[in-house]
């Protein structure tokens, strides 16, 4: 395909986990000289207090579980308004490139003969576990950490296949990793159910509920309960799914509710 003769430009920036302070300079610059910024759902409203006098704003919500704006739909958005010669910010929450679908946009973008630059963003999953005063790797305890969304794609094709959670729950308990699961609310009975076949009850496990904002909330638990805890907290989505024995440390952090075994 020919590439076209543009005069706007695309950059995919992370907005973060949420708290406005946590932004990078480059993207607190990038939000500023945007024209036009289409904005996920999770991007929290004061963040958009940087874009400039008379940016057009256009609220793209991608919520999991809620009606959601189409991502063939969006792209389209984004290839106007660059071929229109705006400077297009794709203002996306935490990262672009950790299941934001921004692999999917720079992929479209590059066909379009358009080029996309990144801008990274704290993803959740590690905002979450700092917000609770532990890391996600530890020399006695985790020597890595794994990324999954327990909300993987449906109507698999030829080729595709679901998580394999009993064999991350093995891999985790033998490589000592720690898993960072993200949109997992929806699906926790099935995902608890399968982890129990590789890791034993008693495995720490932390639920992360809007983490790093103001309204943020957790339950600390273990991998036994997690389906019972998660229904008697009423925790919903946005959250992130924490496991592995780094959460040992929650007690010593002075973290409430902590129930894990010694």
């Amino acid at each position: 395909m020919s590439h076209l003769s543009l005069q706007g430009s695309c950059t995919l920036v992370g907005a973060g986990p949420g708290d406005p302070e946590l932004l990078t300079l480059k993207a607190v610059k990038a939000i500023q000289a945007a024209t036009v910024l289409l904005v996920d759902d999770l991007v929290n409203d004061e963040i958009l207090a940087y874009a400039r006098p008379g940016a057009r704003i256009v609220h793209v919500g991608k919520r999991g579980g809620c009606r959601s704006t189409p991502q063939a739909f969006i792209e389209r958005l984004m290839i106007t308004a660059v071929q229109e010669g705006e400077t297009v910010v794709r203002l996306k929450g935490g990262d672009p490139f950790i299941f934001g679908r921004g692999g999917e946009e720079v992929e479209h973008l590059r066909e379009h003969g358009i080029e996309v630059r990144v801008v990274n963003g704290i993803t959740a999953g590690l905002a979450a576990v700092t917000a609770l005063g532990v890391p996600l790797t530890h020399r006695d305890h985790a020597q890595g950490v794994v990324f999954v969304t327990g909300h993987a794609k449906t109507g698999y094709a030829a080729g595709e296949h679901p998580t394999d959670w009993r064999q991350l729950a093995a891999t985790a308990r033998d490589a000592r990793l720690t898993l960072v699961i993200y949109m997992g609310v929806a699906g926790v009975a099935h995902i608890q159910d399968e982890l129990l076949h590789g890791l034993p009850g008693d495995t720490p496990v932390a639920v992360i509920q809007h983490a790093s904002l103001p309204q943020q909330r957790h339950i600390a638990t273990t991998l036994a309960r997690l389906r019972a805890d998660i229904a008697g907290a009423a925790m919903a989505s946005p959250s992130v799914i924490v496991v592995g024995d780094v959460l040992r440390g929650l007690a010593a952090a002075g973290v409430p509710s902590a129930r894990f075994g010694t």
